[in-house]
């Protein structure tokens, strides 16, 4: 974790003070998430979704090596609209501070922050996790970091499953071995992201978000809480399980590894969906926004 440069902004710095409910905000989706203008468009209106529900955005990322939380708007433009900002986990903040550089945080990075800040509630879309082995390899090494980052951060993470991208079933073995609650939101199944389900089960569920409130009250690491899509507004399955498979074989064809997986398919799934799974990605992170800022403001 980062030891120096973090600025909290005023309105977030406020809001904590006087115990006021705030709501974490990545800042990746704005940078590498989402293409350009939609990206600061849509950051606004996450900020306004938060705002309407009683709480207080805090949207995180690096200006000039700086961490900020709760960017303003000059500099959450700055990052929707500068070309090469930098990607950054938890691992990667030390760095870029002393580099100067400006960058977004992913929802590891996001997660430690905010905890450390005092923040107790995150809204994010989809999480990272257990990559999808090669073909014919039985297991595969390649895991986000936002897994091992949330077992240390004290934080409820509100988002729609992990990426359907990813194995969804790995990522919740390894949220249940390092600790990490998973509960669902009105619902005792996993969602897949694009998808309203994601093909697992969850032990848990509860309806109300003062519920949801006081369990991250009670628990010593993150709560992950799940917020499927209602049916009708998520993408059409057949269309995503074909859209994945030739996202998965083309990145297999030009050996793309890493970081660059996650934002490579979401391209892909843009470009070939028509834009439908844009509009499907903007519904999940508002939903999930105004449902963090309701648990936020209990």
């Amino acid at each position: 974790m980062i030891e120096h440069a973090v600025e909290v902004g005023e309105e977030a710095a406020a809001a904590l003070a006087a115990g006021r409910g705030v709501v974490a905000l990545e800042s990746t989706i704005i940078a590498h998430g989402l293409p350009r203008p939609a990206n600061l468009m849509t950051a606004r209106e996450i900020e306004q979704t938060v705002r309407a529900a009683g709480a207080v955005p805090a949207t995180i990322g690096m200006i000039g090596g700086r961490v900020i939380v709760g960017l303003d708007d000059a500099r959450l433009t700055r990052l929707a609209e500068a070309d090469g900002v930098a990607k950054l986990s938890v691992r990667d903040l030390a760095p870029a501070s002393v580099a100067g550089v400006d960058g977004a945080t992913t929802v590891a990075a996001t997660a430690a922050i905010a905890a450390r800040v005092g923040i107790r509630v995150f809204a994010t879309g989809g999480l990272g996790g257990v990559h999808r082995p090669d073909p014919g390899q039985p297991m595969t090494y390649d895991e986000s970091a936002d897994l091992v980052a949330l077992a240390g951060a004290r934080i409820a993470v509100v988002c729609a499953g992990v990426k359907s991208i990813l194995d969804a079933g790995a990522t919740l073995e390894r949220l249940e071995s390092l600790g990490v609650a998973v509960v669902g939101y009105r619902s005792r199944r996993f969602p897949g992201f694009y998808l309203t389900d994601g093909g697992f089960d969850l032990d848990w569920s509860f309806d109300e978000p003062a519920q949801l409130a006081e369990i991250q009250r009670r628990a010593g690491a993150a709560v992950v809480v799940t917020n499927p899509l209602p049916v009708d507004d998520q993408l059409d399955p057949a269309l995503h399980d074909r859209v994945l498979a030739d996202g998965l074989a083309s990145l297999a064809r030009k050996g793309i590894t890493g970081k660059a997986v996650t934002p490579y398919l979401l391209a892909h799934f843009h470009e070939a969906t028509g834009g439908r799974s844009l509009d499907v990605n903007v519904r999940i992170i508002l939903r999930n926004a105004d449902l963090a800022a309701r648990i936020a403001v209990e």
